[in-house]
């Protein structure tokens, strides 16, 4: 009773005696762990369907195929010279047009020089894969007069053809002007372009399809080379065809693709493409439709519940970088879905058309095109979805300190990179002036760029660099690697550590939840 009436304060509360209960977790903590909890389990299951998802359209199968094909076509035997890679001119084109290319299309022989019977004259490659129509070569020319020759020069110089682009583009009728071979086919709507190693390449010009007959393919290719059809303005050569295995349902694009620049030579490039056109047709495939379906289901449902979001909290909505995510993974979603419907509905449409003469190039360039740009959504939105995990496992104390220590030493970080790029883009710019004519790594400035990060991760060639400049290639490595490497390499990870270090001691000090999430799943 003294203590009560008395103006002294109460004496503190005994200390709980050992085995006694805990104090449960507030409400509000208790709700938030409870709804981020329920949403990890949704988003794990969201996870799986897209995973299963993502890794029903590839297989081990697509690999093989493209080793299969890149094997016949592109890696010459040891005792011959007329490999698609040592293509060097146009003689060199010829060469490989008329005998590794044939032979790699018509299988009409068995190992053991058997005469084979093909049905409607269809080759078989590797006797599985079927060559769907023939085999189309195209080339795109320039036109004369397109460069300008120094006032010195007229007198030894008439001709001069430019390099590549569209404008300069010769869509006039050439040679003979007999067939399609010699006359301009206009590119159609739904072809994409090109991207080749000297420029961007229109998808028309002048182009002819090979006959089914291994020997009149030859009569064929014999006659346009004793004609000329390559000229002087030829700048590039595609060599385009398709085949279809039905032991694993798959078809092969494959594009072979001859530069000839405006400096001389030639370069070499390739693409092949093994893909899944006919989507369902096992029982798995069907599988693979309904977590297509559940995956379309789920966005849906997550686009609603970030629209009440963003109409619940508005402004303060944008302010969170885990929003952001969310919406980049739902725009990222929306694009593949997108590309999904429209790449099936074209293949539905444009599958009976292609195949309907068994003579004319069947151009799946088009349907692989899309489907290898499907494929790169799905894998970019699989990325971001795995990364938004973090969003869920934040309640853990050592995600909180990476999470923590990154974004307190954001401000650091970037004073760092300002001051890293400008010595790293004044090393590139020095490299490619020094070296861009001698060596490869630094024959354009993106090449700078990737080669001086190769150098940061050790993977360098010295000798090259000492032969091109054998005075300022050595103090251009040994400077680079001391700047860079040594010094500013170092500075950046000191600043992560001494944050990291900081934030840990703070992380001390404030008690753990973890034991409240473990009461939780007790609950």
């Amino acid at each position: 009773l003294r203590a009560l009436s008395s103006d002294s304060p109460l004496p503190p509360p005994p200390f709980p005696r050992p085995g006694a209960v805990k104090p449960r977790v507030s409400c509000s903590r208790e709700l938030e762990l409870k709804t981020t909890l329920r949403e990890l389990l949704i988003y794990i299951v969201f996870l799986t369907d897209l995973c299963l998802l993502t890794f029903g359209m590839v297989s081990t199968d697509m690999y093989y195929l493209n080793k299969a094909m890149s094997h016949l076509f592109l890696e010459p035997s040891e005792d011959d010279r007329s490999g698609f890679g040592s293509i060097g001119s146009r003689a060199d084109f010829w060469r490989f047009a008329e005998g590794p290319l044939l032979d790699g299309l018509y299988w009409d022989k068995w190992y053991n020089n058997m005469t084979l019977t093909l049905q409607n004259n269809n080759s078989h490659i590797y006797y599985e894969n079927l060559l769907l129509g023939g085999a189309q070569i195209r080339q795109l020319k320039v036109r004369n007069n397109t460069c300008s020759i120094y006032p010195y020069f007229h007198t030894f110089l008439e001709d001069c053809y430019s390099e590549y682009r569209y404008r300069a583009e010769d869509r006039s009728d050439f040679g003979l002007r007999n067939e399609s071979e010699w006359k301009y086919t206009s590119a159609s709507s739904l072809s994409p372009w090109y991207w080749g190693s000297m420029g961007l390449y229109s998808s028309g010009g002048y182009m002819f399809t090979l006959p089914k007959s291994k020997q009149e393919s030859v009569e064929k290719l014999v006659f346009l080379r004793q004609n000329s059809w390559l000229t002087r303005g030829t700048r590039v050569v595609f060599i385009d065809f398709s085949t279809y295995n039905a032991n694993i349902n798959l078809f092969c694009i494959i594009k072979l693709v001859v530069e000839f620049p405006a400096t001389g030579g030639a370069l070499t490039s390739s693409h092949i493409y093994s893909v899944k056109l006919l989507r369902y047709v096992t029982y798995y495939d069907y599988f693979l439709a309904s977590c297509e379906i559940a995956f379309c289901l789920f966005i849906i449902t997550f686009i609603i519940q970030e629209a009440i979001k963003i109409i619940k909290l508005k402004k303060e909505y944008f302010r969170s970088a885990w929003n952001w995510l969310d919406l980049l993974l739902l725009v990222v979603s929306i694009l593949a879905i997108a590309f999904n419907i429209y790449r099936t509905v074209e293949v539905s449409l444009l599958m009976e058309e292609l195949l309907s003469d068994a003579h004319v190039y069947p151009d799946f360039y088009f349907l692989a095109f899309w489907q290898v740009l499907y494929n790169n959504m799905i894998a970019v939105n699989i990325f971001f979805a795995w990364i938004k995990i973090f969003k869920y496992v934040s309640f853990n104390k050592t995600m909180t300190q990476l999470s923590s220590t990154l974004s307190r030493c954001a401000k650091d970080i970037t004073g760092f990179a300002i001051m890293f790029f400008i010595i790293f883009f004044a090393y590139a710019q020095l490299g490619y002036l020094v070296f861009g004519s001698q060596v490869e790594e630094f024959s354009t400035f993106q090449n700078c760029i990737f080669t001086q990060f190769r150098i940061v991760l050790g993977d360098f060639n010295f000798e090259t660099i000492e032969a091109a400049n054998r005075i300022l290639g050595p103090i251009y490595f040994i400077t680079f690697v001391f700047f860079v490497f040594f010094i500013l390499l170092n500075m950046f990870l000191a600043i992560i550590n001494d944050t990291y270090s900081e934030v840990k001691a703070d992380f001390e000090v404030i008690p753990s939840q973890e034991l409240q999430i473990r009461d939780l799943f007790r609950q």
